[in-house]
């Protein structure tokens, strides 16, 4: 529904709840729907979340709406190129310190570590390699002026140093939650394991509404969360009982489990078969020949005889 309803106007500044601004960035594309979602709150103590492209009518639309108002902290939920490439020189003109949880290599499981050292490289929106913030903020961590208290939490799987925001009742969850689509999990930098993990974590906290890092606000926050760990775990078995006929490489999984979506998607798709089989991997279902990588072939681990 959200996807022929939410046409927002980029550029301009729109009031959601009281405290709650937002301003789309004009970066249309299939990766960020209508644009970036840069939120504001606060009235007079301002703080800022993800600040987005480095595009200078943005920025001029971040400035302008900002105003004479303090802006006490730019915050980058993650350090994919449509959410933080801004930050640096909004940090200059502003003096507000950046805030996340690490660079774009922080936060990273091991088995993303090592295949990224293998040399697979990234997909989907593209990874800032400069970005750098001023604080380090930790899992848990409060802040709080005389005008508002948000907990950071750290939550990878879209990315190793993803962090979502609560806000009260509300959580801005940058890419791990949206409604319009589900998030984009592609390794190096996705981890599906970290991502289910992650929802699982959010879930704790009994959100009321989501601010996603692009499309509409998501009223059923639970609902929508619950849905995104039944659709991955759906994903799962979908491959597995395709594996169960014989072993496969990831083209042929992807036409097999992908037989109904435009063979133009079927790269995302084989990414995103590829995180669940390294999912599937970590949790010793699957065996990968000769070594777990894009160009293996898979197979279902057959459990061992026991011995008479």
């Amino acid at each position: 529904m959200q996807i022929s309803t939410f046409d927002p106007p980029t550029e301009r500044v729109e009031t959601l709840a009281p405290g709650v601004r937002r301003i789309v960035a004009a970066n249309p594309s299939p990766m960020t729907f209508r644009g970036t979602n840069t939120y504001i709150l606060g009235s007079e103590k301002l703080f800022l979340i993800d600040p987005g492209p480095d595009d200078p009518v943005h920025l001029q639309a971040i400035l302008d709406t900002i105003g004479t108002a303090g802006l006490q902290f730019i915050f980058v939920t993650h350090s994919h190129l449509d959410h933080s490439p801004l930050a640096a020189t909004l940090a200059l003109q502003t003096g507000a310190p950046v805030l996340a949880f690490g660079d774009s290599q922080a936060g990273r499981s091991a088995v993303m570590q090592e295949l990224a050292g293998s040399g697979l490289a990234g997909g989907g929106e593209g990874v800032d390699p400069f970005f750098s913030p001023d604080q380090i903020v930790s899992d848990g961590e409060i802040l709080a002026t005389n005008e508002w208290q948000l907990e950071f939490i750290h939550t990878p799987g879209h990315m190793g140093n993803h962090m979502a925001v609560r806000w009260g009742d509300a959580i801005f969850t940058g890419d791990l939650v949206m409604g319009w689509a589900s998030s984009l999990v592609s390794p190096p930098d996705g981890d599906l394991t970290d991502f289910i993990a992650s929802c699982e974590k959010l879930k704790t906290r009994k959100p009321e509404i989501l601010y996603p890092g692009h499309g509409a606000p998501v009223p059923e926050a639970m609902k929508r969360i619950n849905w995104l760990i039944d659709h991955r775990q759906e994903r799962t078995a979908d491959i597995l009982t395709a594996l169960a006929m014989k072993p496969q490489t990831i083209p042929m999984l992807t036409k097999e489990v992908y037989s109904e979506t435009d063979p133009a998607l079927h790269p995302a798709a084989a990414r995103n078969i590829f995180a669940h089989l390294v999912h599937l991997h970590q949790r010793d279902l699957v065996t990968a020949n000769p070594k777990l990588s894009p160009s293996a072939a898979f197979a279902l681990r057959r459990p061992k005889a026991a011995k008479t």
